[in-house]
C-alpha cells in the first residue's frame, strides 16, 4: 500500500515478521542506511533532513513496531527485544552492512542489535535517547519511565501529541506531518507505546554491560538544550563505546527537526567516513 503526501517521504507498509510496518525508501545508492523514528512521532521526523540524507545514501525509514503507523507487538516493546527487530528489517530489505540512525528510542535498540550482532551494522547514529544508569530523564519522560502507576497517563494520545509538539522549537511543522504525528497515537496507541520506555529501569544496566564491547562506530548527537534526555546520557555512552565520536548542537530534545542543517551535516560527514 502507498500513500502520498506533500513531502519527499512516501509511506508504504510492509508485512515483515507477521507485522505491518510503515516505511519509505529513497532512490538506490552505493550505501544503504535504516532510519529508526523517533517518539511520539513517526518516520516523517526525517522529512526536513530526508533530502540531503538522499543525496548520499539509499534510505529506508521505518515505524518501529507499536510506534508511528506500524502494528505493535507487545513483546517488542522493549528495546533489546526492538534491537532484534531491526535486524529482521535490515533483513527484510535486503540491507546486508547499513548504517543505521536510531535517534531517541533507537538509541538503545541499534545499540543492542550492535551488541549481539556483531560485524552485522557498518555505523550507528545516535542520541537524545535515554542510556545512562542511574536514569538521568527529565520532565514529563521522566515521569512516563518512573511513575509507580502507569494509569495516571491512560488518555487520549493525540492530546499527548498535542502538548509535545510545542517542544519541537524551531520547526515549523508541515500541516501534513502535524496530521500524521496526531494520528499516529489516536485513542490508546500512545499509552500502549509506554512499556517501552518502562522497560528501561531493567533494560538499560544490561546495556551499560554490553557498551566496552561493541566495535560498531557509534556518531552520538545531542541538543546542548534537552531538558527530556540531558548531555549525561550521550557523555554515559560516549565515555563508554570503544569508537564513538559525540557531537553537540545548540538545539533541545528533537536536534533532527530543530537544527536540521547541522543534523545532516554531521551524518553525512560521518557516512563519508566510514
Amino acid at each position: 500500500m502507498t500513500s502520498t503526501s506533500n513531502g519527499p517521504i512516501q509511506p508504504r507498509t510492509r508485512l515483515i515478521d507477521g507485522l505491518s510496518i510503515r516505511y519509505a525508501e529513497s532512490e538506490e545508492r552505493d550505501d544503504h542506511a535504516l532510519l529508526l523514528s523517533p517518539w511520539p512521532e513517526s518516520l516523517y521526523a526525517f522529512e526536513p533532513i530526508w533530502s540531503r540524507l538522499a543525496e548520499r545514501a539509499h534510505l529506508v525509514a521505518v515505524d518501529l513496531p507499536g510506534f508511528g503507523h506500524s502494528e505493535r507487538r507487545d513483546e517488542l516493546l522493549a528495546p533489546q527485544a526492538m534491537g532484534e527487530f531491526i535486524i529482521r528489517v535490515a533483513d527484510a530489505f535486503g540491507l546486508e552492512h547499513p548504517h543505521v540512525l536510531g535517534p531517541d528510542i533507537g538509541t538503545s535498540a541499534s545499540l543492542f542489535a550492535a551488541a549481539t550482532h556483531p560485524g552485522r551494522l557498518r555505523s550507528l547514529v545516535t542520541g537524545s535517547g535515554g542510556a545512562a544508569v542511574p536514569i538521568q530523564l527529565g520532565g514529563v519522560l521522566r515521569d512516563w519511565v518512573l511513575a509507580p502507576d502507569v494509569e495516571v497517563f491512560r488518555t487520549e494520545g493525540r492530546h499527548v501529541i498535542e502538548a509535545v509538539l510545542p517542544h519541537i522549537e524551531g520547526y515549523a511543522i508541515p500541516d501534513h506531518v502535524r496530521a500524521d504525528y496526531l494520528s499516529s497515537y489516536e485513542g490508546d496507541r500512545f499509552f500502549r507505546s509506554l512499556p517501552y520506555v518502562r522497560s528501561y529501569p531493567r533494560q538499560l544496566p544490561a546495556l551499560r554491560d554490553l557498551l566496552p564491547g561493541i566495535q560498531t562506530p557509534v556518531q552520538i548527537i545531542a541538543g546542548r538544550h534537552d531538558t527530556a534526555v540531558p548531555l549525561a546520557n550521550a557523555e554515559f555512552l560516549h565515555e563508554r563505546l570503544p569508537d564513538s565520536r559525540l557531537d553537540i548542537v545548540e538545539a533541545g530534545h528533537f536536534t533532527w527537526e530543530s537544527a536540521p542543517d547541522d543534523y545532516a551535516a554531521i551524518v553525512t560527514a560521518w557516512w563519508r567516513g566510514r
